[in-house]
């Protein structure tokens, strides 16, 4: 398998619980929208979706050393791709439950919300997006049209 799937695999064994179906065909989506410039840095499971028992939005989450992406393949048929760049990232919400937790990230455009992730996994979840947006939105710092030279 790619090293999305074997991160996840990684993921789940180090994280039990939380809701997770299909995970080689949702990281199979993730992979085919990897740039050959890009690497993983990190992969984690959860469900793409406002509701906590709404448990059929299985999706796949990668941070690569670009960007942001998140696969989901349906079902019966098509899939889903999203990806957040660190210029459009706006902030990251963690919500922890009784069972489960909710990571809720805000970009420019869309409110993402991912739920039904296993409580232990959440503060390194945050870690690893906080530290790599933040890390990459000082390059962008300068280099707008907005920026002046003098």
């Amino acid at each position: 398998m790619g090293v999305v799937y074997d991160m996840v695999y990684m993921f789940k064994k180090k994280h039990p619980g939380g809701v997770s179906w299909r995970l080689r065909k949702n990281s199979e989506v993730v992979e085919r929208y990897i740039n050959p410039d890009e690497k993983v840095r990190y992969a984690f499971v959860a469900q793409k979706n406002e509701k906590w028992h709404e448990i059929f939005g299985t999706a796949v989450i990668a941070l690569t050393t670009k960007r942001l992406l998140i696969g989901r393949k349906r079902v019966v048929i098509g899939e889903l791709y999203t990806y957040v760049t660190p210029d459009m990232f706006n902030d990251l919400k963690i919500y922890k439950g009784i069972l489960w937790g909710t990571i809720k990230i805000d970009t420019m455009k869309e409110h993402i919300v991912l739920t039904n992730i296993p409580k232990s996994a959440l503060d390194e979840i945050e870690t690893e997006i906080s530290n790599f947006m933040m890390e990459e939105k000082k390059k962008y710092h300068g280099r707008g049209e907005h920026s002046k030279t003098k």
